[in-house]
């Protein structure tokens, strides 16, 4: 660590180095090769420089994501830019700031300038930076509900009531954190491997290495960031078709069938791949901070589903009519085949019309869209019982007083000389946003359409399900979602109420991927040593913050743009299509509008998905009965159905071939490197990923204002998607659709 500039730092770091003892050391062997064992407590944290970079990196990536999300091609930009860009920023103002020391009340004192720009320092920063992420990039969780509201419904919904909507989310998330970290951050097992990439990038660009055989982190991170950057310019403007090349389609151009199986974007990506690193790590996250018993998880849930039970369900049992249908979209269809037009179906308040509806045609989905939305049933189940069998005791352990004498690693003796945050500030923010989402429910009864008790449902969701998806995620790096489980229990209770719908899923799912957005940048202080009460300081302030401009900037485009998100009406070459939202939208139909009564319940064509949630509670029991049998076999407890069945969550959007590509990564990196190089893999492996992901976001940005922003785009054969026009129509005789032969 970097520890000049403060007196006292040097002693302080040398009592620390050296090997600690072998039973203090963290079991986990990924951590122990990655994460620094030392630490200088005599380092400045919250300065002057932290707030002013802190809060400027919060606010531009807030504002990014924001503005790129509506856009046809949306583009999410991650913290890393940031994290890159402060260390130049920073160490201009330490070698520019006055030192002069200030009182203020005659009480405090601060200098602008305390020395030379830390580690913890930067960590802070990129604390705060990523708020401007988990708020705006993603999926955009709260704006995407309000655009729907005020874009897709045309309602006049107040400003102070959608600013409610996004912070209580945010903050509920905050509080939900607060109450688990003894369960999901303090434990060594629960060691957040998605965290080690950043950890590796901070050492890389503050620590000075000994001459060694080949490069040092910081040499080795700029060369490989240097040709991601000058790479993406291909499949991001000059050949995109390196985002999913088909060959398949090329060798068959004329067959249906053939195009299905292998096209990259509406099939099963058979033979596809991709070259594009935004196109591997775009939905699981990068590869190569995953373990690869997580990775071999997914890859055979990934082979059940795409290659054995889609394709049997498709072609050989024609299931749901599945036929009539493309294999693989998240359109809506009606039962002739054609795109659903929900206008038909819809009253003036925005209610279901059951006539209409009845007369119209029932809604039907691709097969591969209606098997995902089973496995969801199936994981969210498999998610509750694989907790309560293989870390229940953990759990309880974690709950007794007798917590204190449980054995602690070197990083959780090193945090104990910091203050801890007192429980009851996070028991003050989730009361007081449970409070204020209670009174937007009474006040604004007629735009939420949630009434009180629906919200104090979600709430109690929300409680239940946080802890076992988080020990899924600070454990194998993947996040088994609920937001289906969510929509289908509220769709059964308020049938026809799209907005209740949505804002239910908002505080009863959304809430809990922030409170694990939150409790991985806890582990991340954890592992850097940053006292817990600057890291509770920097992630509220930064949530307040980003919340607010984030919703700003919303308003603003949705006031602004005339037509935005509605396809119809815009310009053929407008790029305010909003894809992601309108996948919200679809959701708030299916679920809210039409309600799973009508697809899942008794006579509904899906019914018998609704089997799965019993299957997937079981599927863990005969794993952690086999775990008992044998103790000795290591391997057992790695079979982790909930992960399994994430091998097909996500799709759509995701499509096979980002996930194909995602596993093959991992597999070379995570097991072959791991196991051959590791010398190698604990240098570079976290480093690389880190190089990777600045490189591709870097040539993202720029193409985006310099060519894309200007409607500069390229038109020939290699910018066109994987030529597979074919894949995206049906199979079933008779059903005629434009630009589809009439299958015989």
């Amino acid at each position: 660590m970097n520890s000049k500039g403060t007196p006292g730092a040097a002693a302080a770091a040398e009592k620390l180095d050296g090997e600690p003892p072998t039973e203090e050391r963290c079991p986990v062997e990924e951590v122990a090769l990655v994460v620094p064992e030392t630490d200088d407590p005599t380092l400045p944290v919250m300065t002057f420089r932290a707030w002013v970079l802190g809060l400027t990196s919060c606010t531009i990536l807030i504002f990014l994501n924001t503005f790129f999300i509506y856009r046809t091609q949306p583009l999410t930009i991650s913290a890393i830019l940031m994290q890159i860009a402060a260390l130049p920023a920073g160490k201009f103002m330490a070698a520019t700031l006055p030192t002069k020391q200030y009182t203020v009340f005659g009480r405090w004192s601060f200098s602008l300038n305390p020395g030379p720009f830390n580690i913890k320092e930067h960590v802070i920063i990129t604390v705060m930076a990523n708020c401007g992420v988990s708020v705006g990039g993603g999926d955009a969780y709260s704006i995407g509900a309000i655009t729907v509201m005020k874009a897709y419904y045309k309602q006049s919904l107040n400003f102070l009531c959608a600013l409610l909507i996004v912070l209580t989310t945010q903050i509920l998330g905050y509080g939900w954190a607060g109450m688990l970290r003894k369960y999901l951050v303090d434990p060594v097992q629960m060691w957040w491997p998605s965290n080690l990439a950043q950890v590796s990038l901070f050492r890389a660009l503050h620590e000075k290495e000994h001459k060694a055989k080949g490069l040092t982190r910081m040499k080795f991170f700029l060369v490989f960031m240097a040709a991601s950057f000058a790479y993406y310019l291909f499949p991001g403007y000059l050949f995109p078709i390196l985002t999913f090349f088909s060959w398949v389609c090329w060798a068959w151009p004329h067959s249906i069938t053939a195009q299905q199986i292998g096209s990259g974007y509406h099939g099963l990506g058979v033979g596809a791949f991709t070259l594009d690193w935004a196109g591997i790590s775009a939905y699981h996250g990068s590869p190569l901070v995953t373990p690869f018993s997580s990775i071999l998880n997914v890859g055979i849930g990934f082979v059940m589903f795409i290659y054995i039970i889609v394709p049997l369900c498709y072609w050989k049992f024609d299931t749901f009519d599945s036929r009539k249908f493309p294999i693989f979209s998240n359109q809506l269809f009606t039962s002739s085949g054609h795109k659903y037009d929900t206008t038909k179906i819809l009253t003036p308040q925005y209610d279901l019309n059951i006539p209409a509806y009845e007369k119209y045609s029932k809604l039907y989905l691709s097969p591969l869209f209606a098997l995902s939305i089973g496995s969801g049933f199936a994981r969210f189940t498999a998610t509750l019982t694989h907790v309560a069998l293989f870390h229940g005791s953990d759990i309880l352990k974690q709950s007794k007083s007798a917590v204190k004498n449980v054995s602690l690693d070197i990083h959780a003796k090193l945090m104990k000389r910091y203050k801890e945050v007192p429980q009851y500030w996070f028991l003050v923010l989730l009361i007081g946003s449970i409070a204020l989402s209670l009174m937007m429910a009474f006040i604004w009864k007629e735009d939420v359409q949630l009434p009180w008790w629906g919200m104090l449902f979600a709430f109690g969701l929300a409680w239940i399900v946080t802890l076992p998806i988080g020990v899924i995620q600070a454990t194998t790096n993947q996040q088994p979602g609920y937001d289906i489980i969510a929509q289908f229990i509220i769709g059964y209770i308020l049938p026809g109420k799209p907005i209740a719908n949505l804002l239910f899923k908002i505080y009863g799912r959304i809430s809990t991927i922030h409170a694990l957005s939150f409790l991985a940048d806890l582990k991340l202080g954890h592992y850097m040593k940053i006292p817990p009460r600057c890291m509770f300081v920097a992630q509220l302030v930064g949530t307040l913050v980003s919340g607010t401009v984030n919703l700003a900037v919303a308003w603003w485009m949705l006031g602004s743009i005339e037509n935005i998100c509605d396809v119809e009406a815009l310009h053929p070459e407008s790029p305010w299509t909003c894809p992601k939202f309108r996948v919200t939208f679809d959701a708030s139909v299916i679920w809210g509008l039409i309600g799973p009564e009508r697809l899942f319940g008794p006579g509904g064509m899906y019914q018998n998905l609704v089997w799965l949630f019993l299957i997937g509670a079981f599927l863990p029991v005969p794993v952690w009965i086999l775990s008992k049998i044998f103790p000795d076999k290591k391997w057992i407890p790695l079979i982790n159905i909930p992960v399994i069945s994430y091998g097909f969550a996500g799709m759509p959007p995701a499509t096979p071939t980002n996930i194909a590509s995602w596993i093959i990564t991992g597999t070379i990196f995570n097991y072959f490197v791991f196991k051959y190089r590791k010398t190698w893999w604990q240098k570079y492996n976290y480093v690389l990923s880190a190089a990777l992901d600045a490189g591709t976001a870097f040539m993202g940005v720029l193409l985006f204002f310099a060519l894309q922003n200007e409607g500069k785009n390229l038109k020939w054969w290699g910018s066109e998607p994987d030529h597979c026009p074919l894949a995206s129509c049906p199979t079933a005789p008779g059903i005629v659709v434009e630009g589809c032969p009439v299958f015989k």
